[in-house]
């Protein structure tokens, strides 16, 4: 979601000042985020991404002290503190963190010339950074046992995702599903086979198949087998003596070296124009 705002933003932004926008990246994170906040975790409503897999916040601490959670959708949601912790740790952490690294970044902090106490900030900030990661690897192989916390502020914050709902239908059906991930793999495979085919060849190939006018009349010889027009500057193929466009022979020459006539498959060795001298290739 905050992605998708961004980009409808940077279009409206497209006329000013060019890099006006992007000095103020952080900034504009940091706005969406408090954005997607304000209307859906202030509220007591899921965000977009929680919502489409039917899930809500849930205090833990108020559902520990009872007797026992039955279905597990039991329980309040989060308190104002938690909303508030949860805006300051997600929208102004990420904010900080991303001032102060491209801060230290263009300060050059991490350059063996600064200062000692630059120089020890930098190695700070990678400390930091490294227990950060570490940490919350750790919190993703515990999430994986108990399926719990998904993040460390959740954890700290006892903040849990649960089912909003014991039913819900499926929002994209699986033929949906079934199309996508078909059209997918056929232009994957159209990718990869289309740079190996030679259009030359494929031409020739389907040529007995076609029965339009165009390709009849380059059957005699006087149009272009390749752009099928009358040549403007007459060259013909050596030693096949076939007739084409300067350009269009020039150009095939040019991108393939063992390059064939399309007529009659035969390797052009040189090009000559229709009433003058040789140009070999």
């Amino acid at each position: 979601m905050s992605a998708m705002l961004k980009e409808q933003l940077v279009k409206v932004f497209s006329l000013m000042k060019p890099g006006m926008l992007f000095q103020y990246e952080a900034e504009l994170d940091a706005f969406l985020e408090f954005l997607i906040w304000r209307f859906s975790i202030w509220v007591d409503k899921p965000t977009p991404g929680i919502a489409l897999m039917n899930l809500r916040y849930r205090d833990e601490r108020a559902v520990e002290p009872r007797d026992k959670v039955r279905t597990g959708l039991e329980g309040p949601g989060l308190t104002v503190a938690q909303k508030i912790w949860y805006c300051v740790a997600t929208v102004g952490g990420q904010y900080i963190w991303a001032r102060l690294q491209s801060f230290s970044a263009f300060r050059r902090w991490g350059d063996t010339e600064q200062r000692p106490l630059a120089r020890r900030l930098w190695i700070l900030i990678q400390r930091i950074e490294g227990v950060y990661r570490a940490a919350s690897f750790g919190n993703l192989l515990i999430f994986l046992c108990t399926g719990r916390y998904r993040n460390l502020i959740e954890r700290a914050l006892r903040a849990r995702l649960v089912y909003g709902s014991p039913n819900m239908n499926r929002a994209v059906s699986f033929e949906y599903m079934n199309r996508q991930l078909v059209w997918n793999e056929f232009s994957e495979m159209l990718l990869l086979l289309l740079p190996l085919l030679n259009s030359s060849s494929v031409k020739n190939l389907l040529r007995p198949f076609s029965k339009d006018k165009s390709s009849s009349s380059s059957e005699d010889g006087t149009a272009c087998p390749i752009c099928l027009a009358t040549p403007t500057i007459p060259y013909v193929a050596l030693p096949c003596q076939h007739r084409y466009c300067y350009y269009c022979l020039r150009t095939r020459c040019a991108a393939a070296p063992s390059f064939r006539c399309s007529r009659c498959s035969e390797p052009v060795v040189a090009m000559q124009r229709h009433s003058g001298g040789v140009s070999t290739e």
